[in-house]
């Protein structure tokens, strides 16, 4: 993060009155310096930055006192990115004015930009004393300078004085990161929770890294002591449950899954998560099907439809295809674009003898994906079972294009074909694709 100050020359210009009536011979200097340095700033303006350089040194021939030329020349050589001239130039114009902060800020990016933290520190130090906000540039050079004790220290000073924010979190937790600190991280999140006991977020992480840690046990009561100072907290039991079923609490872990997948406050893809859970756990534990049941219907807020095809899954596990394809449509619906969702749809309308529908899915969907091959095969073998073979041999030989570099989907349109032909009463090109099909597969071996 970089302050950046508009304007910046205009102080240092003030040094030089150029409209300053000449009363000697240096009147035609100080125009010609006048001249070349608003040449050099239109130079700039225009993304002309060699110009701009060139218009510069003719100001510092007739006169390289004025560090706003200087600098001037330092930020021309950063567009550049040729930082060590800029560096040259920029430490020329803090010679001059050593106190000028805009000066310091410069220099500072540019010593950023050849990752010379150590100078980056130094010169940011010098800035502090100006705005206080650079100490959080501060903190972020202390961390890509490896320096993570003073990068901790001064993100503590900065929180106890002005409050947490998101970005100095982030800095922080990637300084445990790098340092492999995980015990540090622990002690400050349960600071964080005495200092803050009402904020769930502070729980939820400590938890999260308790478990990372493999301390269940921690991670477990930490989740009771926000449980038992906000008895009404929904998202507690996105860890709660975890640990009931780990626990075999079973009466415990369905009342937190479902807690979960009906509040409103929780977002889909966590509960999609949760569901998924809810799902296994019913597939070991059939008795409760009922409740999962319930608790499906009662997920109104997931748009992605990932509830739903977690159920159309679960259906199809358990053999129970009319109830997957329910699922499947509901979920298609709400996610119409998901080409894996659609297979799976037109997949299982084959599997439950849905012919016609399949026929006319498949053919309707090849015009969003024409050059899908499953999609060609599926609106083939449909075709063939409403015994329509002129239609199956047209779009099977044009699918059969589209594959690459898979023999069993290859063999299996070739069955297809020989099916179709067959249908169609052309025996040689029946006979003639089923032996295709076989040294497909036995040149694949």
């Amino acid at each position: 993060m970089f302050l950046v100050f508009l304007g910046s020359y205009h102080g240092a210009l003030g040094q030089v009155d150029f409209n300053q009536t000449p009363d000697d011979d240096l009147g035609n200097i100080e125009d010609k310096f006048q001249e070349f340095f608003f040449e050099a700033l239109k130079q700039k303006g225009i993304e002309n930055y060699d110009r701009a350089i060139i218009a510069l040194q003719k100001c510092l021939n007739l006169d390289d006192s004025e560090a706003v030329v200087h600098f001037e020349m330092g930020k021309n050589y950063v567009q550049l990115k040729n930082y060590g001239a800029a560096e040259g130039a920029l430490k020329k114009a803090l010679a001059l004015d050593p106190d000028n902060e805009w000066y310091l800020d410069e220099l500072y990016g540019v010593y950023v930009e050849m990752k010379d933290f150590d100078r980056a520190i130094e010169t940011v130090q010098q800035l502090v004393e100006y705005h206080p906000d650079y100490k959080e540039d501060l903190a972020n050079l202390y961390y890509r300078g490896g320096q993570f004790k003073k990068a901790l220290e001064l993100l503590d000073e900065l929180d106890d004085s002005y409050g947490v924010t998101k970005s100095r979190e982030e800095l922080r937790h990637e300084i445990y990161n790098a340092t492999g600190s995980d015990q540090e991280r622990i002690d400050y999140l349960e600071k964080r929770i005495i200092d803050n006991p009402d904020n769930e977020y502070n729980y939820l992480n400590l938890i999260y890294r308790y478990s990372a840690a493999g301390n269940e046990t921690k991670a477990l009561e930490t989740a009771e002591k926000l449980r038992d100072r906000q008895p009404d907290s929904q998202l507690v039991h996105l860890a709660l449950y975890k640990f009931y079923l780990d626990d075999g609490k079973e009466a415990e872990a369905i009342e937190s899954m479902k807690i979960v997948l009906k509040s409103p406050a929780i977002k889909p893809e966590a509960k999609a998560r949760v569901l998924n859970d809810f799902v296994k756990f019913v597939q070991a534990n059939p008795k409760y099907e009922a409740e999962l049941l319930e608790v499906t219907t009662a997920v109104v807020d997931d748009k992605s439809g990932k509830s739903d095809a977690e159920m159309a899954q679960y259906y199809l596990q358990n053999d129970n295809k009319d109830r997957a394809l329910e699922f499947f449509k509901k979920a298609l619906g709400k996610d119409p674009g998901n080409f894996d969702l659609l297979k799976n749809m037109l997949l299982l309308l084959l599997d439950v003898s849905a012919f016609e529908e399949a026929a006319a899915k498949s053919k309707e969907s090849l015009d969003s994906y024409p050059s899908q091959p499953v999609l060609y095969l599926i609106n083939g073998v449909a075709l063939n079972f409403l015994k329509r073979p002129k239609e199956a041999i047209s779009v099977l030989e044009i699918g059969v294009d589209y594959i690459i570099d898979d023999p069993v989907m290859t063999s299996d349109f070739y069955k297809q074909l020989s099916l179709a032909y067959k249908l169609d009463n052309n025996i040689e090109r029946s006979q003639a694709f089923e032996k295709m099909a076989q040294e497909v597969l036995n040149n694949n071996d």
